[in-house]
C-alpha cells in the first residue's frame, strides 16, 4: 500500500505512494514513403485479460526453506534509498515491498482494515485519528515497535530540513505540521502520543481520503532508535541505516545489498505473522530486453515487471504461470507550464510559458496516434487512457469521459486557431509571431522499442505541422529523466511518463499547489476548489465526492496540462515452483509473504 510518487513509485504510503514509473513505450514504424502507416508488425491477437488468474495453483511437495529468486525488471540501477519518507524510485519501492513498515493493511476497495500491524479509528465529527499497535510487533533486530516509532516518520517528513517529497498540502492537513516545518515550533502540536502503543492525530478537516491512507495520515513506521540520532539534512539519506542496514517491519530484512544490482534478503524472526517459510529472497537487476528469456530459463521465480511486448514469448512455457491485474498506474503527455519553488515547498504557474495555450496542448493530444500503438503492441493489455483516474478505481473512475481520439483534422483546426501557421510553406508551423517553432519532449529510455515509438509520435506531430525535437537528442536513461524533469529542465517543454498511483485515488498528492510531483506546474484557484471538494468534509457524502472526482477530470482533460495516454494491465510471470503467491488486491498478498513456498530447489526451467 502506498501513497504519494511511484513513479514511479510507488507510491502507497500515504497520500498516494506516488512513485514514478517507467514509461515502457513500444514500437512504431512509418512507411518507406514517409506517410504514416500502422505502428509496427507485432501480432494483432488481443490477449483476454479477463481470463488472466492472480493467484498460483501450483501442485507439489514443498521442501524446507529455499531462496526466491525475484527480478527487478529495470534498464536502470535502483538508487538503494530504503526509506518510505525518502525514497522517490519505483524501484526502490518494488525491493522495499518484501520489508515493508506498513501499519496497516487494506481491502479490495483499498479501505483501511482491522487486520493490520496497527488500527485505525477516525472520530470524525473532532477530526481526529487513534492509531494503535495491535499485539507485540517487533522490529527486525528484535527492539519493539512503539507509539514513537509511529510518530518519528511525520518528524522526518515535517523535519526543516526535509528535502524530500512528501511534505506537501495533504501533509499539511495536520494541525501543527506547517508551524513545525517552519521552524516555529520543536513538535507537531497535532501528534500526540497516548501510551507507548497508540497515538492520536488531529487534522484540519477529515474526509473519506483519510481510509485510504490520505488527508495526511502516514502509513509506515520509522525505528526511531535507529535513525534519531541521524541529522535529517544530508545525513540520513545518505545513511547505512537507509542505505546498507535498514531495520523493518516486514517478513524479509535487509541482509546483503550491491549497490544498484542487487539485494539478498532474509527471512524476519520477529515478523508479526510468523516467521517466513522462504529461508531468502534475492531481487537482481534484469533488463527488460533480458527478461524472457530469463524468465523461459529458469533463471528467476518471479519478474517485478513484464514488457507487454513480450508476451507472446510467454504464453506457451510449460515453467510459467502468467498472472494478470489492472495496474495502480497510467502512462501520460505533460507539459510545462511553471516552474517548482523549492524554498517556498509550492508550484508556481507561468501564464506567459511556451506551452501555456490550451489549443496547443488538446492538438498535441488529437495528434496522437495512440490507439493504432495500442492494438499493434500491447494485445490488450493497455488501451487509451481517458482518464487521470485508472478504472480500478470503480466508484471515481468516469468511463464517459471522450478523452483524446486520435484526430488529426481536430489537430490541425486547433493549432490554426491558437495561431501557429505554416507561414514559408515548408510544411512545418511557424509560432504565433511567425517564428520558427519547436517543441522539446524529453521521453525515456527503456526497452529496445522505446525509441521507434518515440519517433512514431514525433511523425504524428509533425504530420499536424509541428516540428518536435528530442530533449538531449535522445531518449534519457530513467533516472536522469525524472531528475531533469523535477528540476524543471529548461530544455523540457513536454514530457512523456507515467504515474503509479498507490492506492489512494485523491490526486492532491500529485496536482495541488504545493505538490512536488506536481511536474506540470499547472496551478489554478479552480483546480485547488476541485482538489478540496475531492478531499472535503462534504465528501464524506459518496455521491459528493463521486461528483467531485467527475468535475475535476473533466476539468483536467479541458485543460490539457497533463494528458493521459495509457490505462495498464499489469503482467506477472511466476515460476511454477512457487506455491501461495496472488497478486488480488483484496488479499494485501505483500503482508502474507511468509506463506510462500517452493517444490524445488531452484526455479523450473
Amino acid at each position: 500500500m502506498k501513497k504519494n510518487w511511484l513513479l514511479l513509485s510507488v507510491v502507497l504510503a500515504v497520500m498516494f505512494v506516488l512513485a514514478a514509473c517507467n514509461n515502457d513505450g513500444k514500437n512504431a514504424e512509418k512507411t518507406d514513403d514517409g506517410k504514416k502507416d500502422n505502428p509496427g508488425q507485432a501480432e494483432e491477437t488481443k490477449v483476454d485479460t479477463t481470463t488472466l488468474p492472480m493467484e498460483v495453483t501450483n501442485e507439489g511437495d514443498v521442501i524446507k526453506g529455499g531462496t526466491l529468486r525475484v527480478a527487478l525488471v529495470t534498464d536502470t540501477p535502483f538508487k538503494g534509498i530504503f526509506s518510505w519518507e525518502l525514497y522517490e524510485d519505483a524501484y526502490d519501492s518494488e525491493i522495499m515491498k518484501y520489508t515493508t513498515n506498513s501499519l496497516f493493511e487494506t481491502d479490495g476497495d483499498f479501505l483501511v482494515t482491522d487486520e493490520g500491524i496497527a488500527k485505525l479509528e477516525v472520530d470524525k465529527d473532532n477530526k481526529k485519528a487513534k492509531i494503535t499497535i495491535q499485539g507485540d510487533v517487533k522490529w527486525s533486530d528484535g527492539k519493539p515497535l512503539t507509539a514513537d516509532d509511529l510518530i518519528y516518520p511525520y518528524e522526518i517528513i515535517g523535519h526543516p530540513d526535509y528535502e524530500g517529497v512528501r511534505y506537501d498540502d495533504d501533509f499539511q492537513n495536520i494541525v501543527g505540521a506547517q508551524e513545525y516545518h517552519d521552524g516555529k515550533a520543536k513538535t507537531i502540536s497535532g501528534i500526540k502520543k497516548i501510551d507507548e502503543k497508540s497515538i492520536e492525530i488531529t487534522f484540519k478537516k477529515v474526509s473519506p481520503a483519510i481510509y485510504a491512507v490520505g488527508d495526511g495520515l502516514w502509513g509506515y513506521a520509522a525505528p526511531k532508535h535507529q535513525l534519531e540520532s541521524i541529522p535529517v539534512k544530508d545525513a540520513l539519506i545518505a545513511s547505512d541505516a537507509v542505505r546498507k542496514n535498514p531495520v523493518t517491519l516486514g517478513a524479509f530484512k535487509f541482509d546483503k545489498i550491491k549497490n544498484g544490482e542487487s539485494v539478498q534478503l532474509v527471512a524476519n524472526e520477529y515478523y508479526y505473522k510468523g516467521k517466513p517459510k522462504v529461508d531468502k529472497v534475492v531481487i537482481e537487476v534484469v533488463p527488460s530486453s533480458s527478461i524472457g528469456e530469463a524468465m523461459k530459463t529458469g533463471k528467476y521465480d518471479i519478474a517485478t515487471s513484464f514488457p507487454t511486448n513480450q508476451y507472446d514469448s510467454l504464453k506457451g512455457l510449460s515453467n510459467i504461470a502468467i498472472l494478470g491485474r489492472p495496474e495502480l498506474a497510467y502512462s501520460y503527455l505533460g507539459f510545462k507550464v511553471g516552474k517548482y519553488d523549492k524554498a517556498n515547498r509550492k508550484n508556481i504557474f507561468n501564464e506567459k510559458s511556451k506551452m501555456n495555450d490550451v489549443n496547443l496542448r488538446q492538438a498535441i493530444g488529437y495528434a496522437m496516434d495512440i490507439e493504432s500503438v495500442g492494438e499493434k503492441f500491447y494485445q490488450g493489455l493497455r488501451v487509451r487512457a481517458n482518464s487521470l483516474i485508472p478504472p480500478v478505481f470503480a466508484s471515481y473512475y468516469d468511463g464517459t469521459l471522450e478523452g483524446y481520439h486520435y484526430n488529426p483534422e481536430k489537430a490541425k483546426e486547433l493549432l490554426d486557431k491558437a495561431g501557429y501557421k505554416d507561414a514559408d510553406g515548408d510544411g512545418i508551423r511557424e509560432d504565433k509571431d511567425g517564428k520558427k517553432f519547436s517543441i522539446r519532449l524529453a521521453a525515456m529510455a527503456g526497452s529496445d522499442t522505446d525509441e521507434a515509438i518515440v519517433e512514431y509520435y514525433r511523425q504524428n506531430w509533425k504530420d499536424v505541422g509541428l516540428n518536435v525535437e528530442l530533449t538531449t537528442g535522445r531518449l534519457i536513461e530513467f533516472n536522469s529523466f525524472y531528475d531533469k524533469v523535477k528540476a524543471d529542465d529548461p530544455e523540457i517543454d513536454m514530457f512523456m511518463a507515467a504515474w503509479g498511483t498507490g492506492t489512494n485515488p485523491s490526486p492532491i498528492g500529485l496536482y495541488s499547489e504545493g505538490a512536488e510531483f506536481n511536474f506540470s506546474r499547472y496551478v489554478s484557484a479552480d483546480l485547488s476548489t476541485m482538489l478540496e471538494n475531492i478531499d472535503s468534509e462534504k465528501a464524506m457524502d459518496p455521491k459528493y465526492r463521486s461528483e467531485a472526482f467527475r468535475t475535476w477530470q473533466e476539468y483536467m482533460s479541458e485543460q490539457a496540462t497533463t494528458i493521459p495516454t495509457m490505462f495498464r494491465t499489469e503482467i506477472i510471470p511466476v515460476n511454477k515452483r512457487v506455491k501461495n503467491f496472488d497478486v488480488d488486491y483484496a488479499k494485501e498478498t505483500l503482508s502474507n509473504l511468509q506463506t510462500i513456498e517452493l517444490t524445488a530447489d531452484a526455479p523450473i526451467k
